[in-house]
């Protein structure tokens, strides 16, 4: 049976400004951001069917029309990240980008198997892509470029997206977590699982960072972080390369011992 999802998946924070034209517009823990332009917006990640009414609603709290996103991005094809982009995608009418990696279960609805629940991450309503991504491509919209970076592993096409902002560089990690379960050694479904996390970390210590944010706010410590933007002087908290680093590298360590660990069952 799938486990209960975390209450603060769904629960509701306070949207805000990160830097220039980029937004938090997500939960308490599922981060979803807006990044506005006047050509219209751009949205990563959909999350939880439940979370489209929540995202909704933030976006119009900072003053922006929903109706206005023309273009939806996600960091994964995990369901607390994407389960929410078929409705999304009706009520704006924007194109959805993907990386190739995951295009097929964005489009297939994750797993094949029997639905066993919405606790069940691997799977999440179908939603169809109008542009399959590559490793450094480019989404431009009005006077904005994203980037998109192929760090692989915990998905096979998990997208770590970057960009400029106020003259910042802002690194939005996909994931570079082993998820309970996760086969490292002989794995038939996905034989270069552990390779691609070797990449996924080479990946991210190459990126130059100021904002350090992800696709869970409690990759980056976003609550205390936003506590201290409310009585921030001229110092922005989401600045943090050094953080950035911390975790990646606590990341690495985590998959090394997981992995070695399985090597040794072998």
């Amino acid at each position: 049976m799938a486990s209960a999802q975390p209450s603060s998946w769904t629960e509701p924070f306070p949207p805000h400004r990160i830097a220039g034209n980029l937004f938090y517009v997500g939960s308490r823990d599922l981060a979803s951001y807006l990044i506005t332009t006047p050509e219209g917006h751009i949205l990563i990640n959909s999350s939880l069917e439940e979370s489209v009414p929540l995202i909704r609603s933030s976006v119009e709290k900072l003053g922006f029309k929903f109706t206005d996103i023309r273009i939806l991005l996600i960091s994964h094809a995990h369901s607390d990240h994407c389960a929410g982009s078929e409705e999304i995608l009706k009520l704006t009418g924007a194109k959805h980008f993907v990386m190739e990696g995951d295009a097929d279960a964005v489009e297939n609805g994750g797993a094949r198997k029997a639905r066993v629940g919405k606790g069940d991450y691997t799977q999440f309503p179908p939603a169809k892509v109008d542009r399959r991504l590559k490793d450094g491509d480019e989404v431009k919209l009005g006077n904005t470029v994203l980037v998109a970076h192929l760090t692989p592993g915990h998905t096979p096409g998990c997208t770590t997206w970057t960009m400029k902002v106020d003259g910042l560089n802002a690194v939005i990690i996909g994931s570079p977590n082993v998820n309970p379960g996760y086969v490292l050694v002989g794995n038939k479904n996905y034989p270069a699982i552990a390779t691609d996390y070797e990449r996924t970390f080479r990946v991210l210590k190459s990126l130059p960072v100021d904002l350090f944010l992800g696709a869970h706010g409690g990759y980056y410590d976003m609550e205390a972080k936003h506590r201290l933007f409310l009585v921030a002087g001229g110092n922005n908290p989401f600045v943090d390369p050094e953080g950035y680093l911390r975790y990646v590298n606590d990341r690495e360590a985590a998959f090394r011992k997981e992995w070695e660990k399985q090597k040794g069952a072998k």
